[in-house]
């Protein structure tokens, strides 16, 4: 071998030598790509099927989602460290939250163990072992069962919020994950005036509705499908007043080229956007839910003062934007709205059955203020402090007050550390609302939806709903993801 074959294999060497890292940097994303890109489709069809049996109202489905997003969420775990890589965003950027929520999770699992000290266990207990003559292990909860039904709720609507917190710190997946959302509110949005126009309640498979005549979609009554489909109306309507604002619309010029803009930019993007804006709408103004069309119109106006604070230098630009959606809301509500005029015409705003329902439970939250009577376990609870309040038909299985429920069932201390921990995640996207120049929508979304069923909460028990709080969940860790730059460093 002569000295330039030498010279030449040895150049080979070195260059094979420099270019491995690269080639291997670069498999590594295209493997990252991969994975992330399987876990977000798997993130959108599970939101797709929430909804689908009762809105996730019930045991198959509570089953079903158990499985489904905790096992997503351990598989990007699982990922991360087939990879070695960091979570795009460390436990350490939301650790108060995440501590508080832990707690609470602590305390729920404590409420369903046997045996604990009579100081803390529920008296029920110690009855029932005296009327049937025998022992019984006592326990905080009530209802053992139901408390721990309840925890893998939390543990499932918890999972969801990991998951898309860690996977939406990409903008181009938040994005995809919004559009999806609104797509799938508008396809059960359509359902729901199909099954509308042809009386038909449900789907075919599903019990009928029993309140035929509204829209409910798949879901158990038409209040929680307001809030659902609320969620979708703000998800699309942030999307048009993002089209609106980057399409070519502008706020400057002639009155006749900015028109003539707005109908080039209506006629080439907006048809898709403004059909399921559409859809969504009609949908939630025949669901005749007085609680949940008020939330979703304060939700809205949360999405869009926030636009227009933030576009002060166009402000001419988002009137016409917002006047126009103003005109065809307004013209939607002359077509559709009659029979929720009409109700609120006949019952008005407040409900006495509810208003009664409340302050008992705000009576049995005095008598257990701190341990309270195990999560989930208002059904068991209630028939001990009903009385003549209320009419005697009827069965009641909800507060229709998510607060009052939560504060029932973990006591006041931790109940108020789960709703901190939501608390602080919604003001870490108020905060991203004000202060991030791009990207935006997400945590004005999250924010505008943490509005609309933060409100409804207090009239109804649309949280407690799992394909609304798994939706809600998803929005909030998109918000909460892109609340901060992507300049800055958020990894582990």
């Amino acid at each position: 071998m002569t000295s330039e074959d030498v010279t030449i294999d040895s150049s080979r060497a070195r260059q094979a030598t420099t270019a491995t890292p690269a080639r291997r940097v670069v498999e590594a994303s295209v493997r990252t790509a991969t994975a992330e890109r399987v876990l977000i489709w798997g993130l959108a069809a599970g939101l797709a099927w929430v909804p689908l049996w009762y809105g996730s109202n019930d045991l198959f489905a509570w089953g079903v989602n158990a499985i489904l997003f905790p096992g997503l969420a351990l598989a990007y775990e699982i990922s991360i460290l087939v990879r070695g890589e960091r979570h795009p965003i460390g436990i350490r950027n939301v650790a108060l939250p995440a501590g508080l929520f832990a707690a609470v999770l602590f305390w729920v699992w404590l409420q369903t163990v046997a045996g604990v000290p009579s100081t803390l266990s529920h008296p029920i207990w110690s009855m029932t072992a005296a009327t049937l003559g025998k022992p019984i292990t006592g326990s905080i909860s009530v209802n053992r069962d139901f408390t721990a039904q309840a925890l893998i709720e939390l543990i499932t609507v918890a999972s969801v919020f990991w998951l898309a917190l860690q996977l939406c710190r990409d903008a181009a997946r938040a994005m995809f994950l919004l559009r999806a959302i609104a797509v799938i509110v508008a396809a059960y949005a359509a359902w729901g005036l199909a099954a509308f126009a042809l009386h038909a309640g449900r789907l075919p498979w599903l019990e009928s509705s029993a309140g035929v005549g509204y829209v409910s979609s798949t879901f158990i009554n038409r209040n929680s499908f307001a809030t659902y489909a609320g969620m979708g109306l703000v998800v699309a309507s942030a999307f048009i007043l993002q089209l609106y604002r980057h399409g070519g619309a502008s706020g400057y010029g002639p009155w006749r080229l900015r028109l003539a803009d707005f109908i080039e930019t209506t006629g080439e993007r907006g048809p898709v956007l403004l059909g399921c804006a559409f859809l969504i709408l009609v949908a939630l103004l025949l669901s005749v839910s007085r609680g949940g069309i008020i939330a979703t119109g304060l939700g809205l106006f949360v999405l869009a003062a926030s636009t227009f604070k933030r576009r002060r230098r166009r402000a001419a630009e988002l009137l016409e934007t917002i006047g126009f959606g103003t005109v065809l809301v307004a013209a939607v509500f002359l077509v559709f709205g009659d029979a929720f005029v009409g109700k609120l015409g006949e019952r008005g705003l407040a409900d006495t059955n509810r208003m009664a329902v409340n302050a008992l439970s705000l009576r049995s939250i005095r008598d257990a203020p701190l341990t309270g009577y195990g999560l989930g376990t208002f059904t068991d609870i209630f028939p001990l402090y009903r009385d003549r309040s209320i009419s005697v038909f009827g069965v009641w299985e909800q507060a229709h007050d998510s607060y009052a429920e939560i504060f029932q069932g973990l006591g006041l201390v931790f109940g108020s550390m789960l709703l901190a921990s939501v608390l602080i995640l919604v003001i870490r996207c108020a905060r991203g609302m004000i202060i991030r120049q791009e990207h935006v929508i997400f945590p004005r979304v999250a924010a505008a939806c943490a509005c609309l069923v933060g409100v409804h909460a207090f009239v109804d028990f649309s949280l407690q709903i799992e394909a609304i709080a798994i939706t809600f969940a998803a929005l909030l860790g998109a918000g909460v993801a892109q609340s901060e730059s992507s300049r800055v460093l958020v990894h582990d």
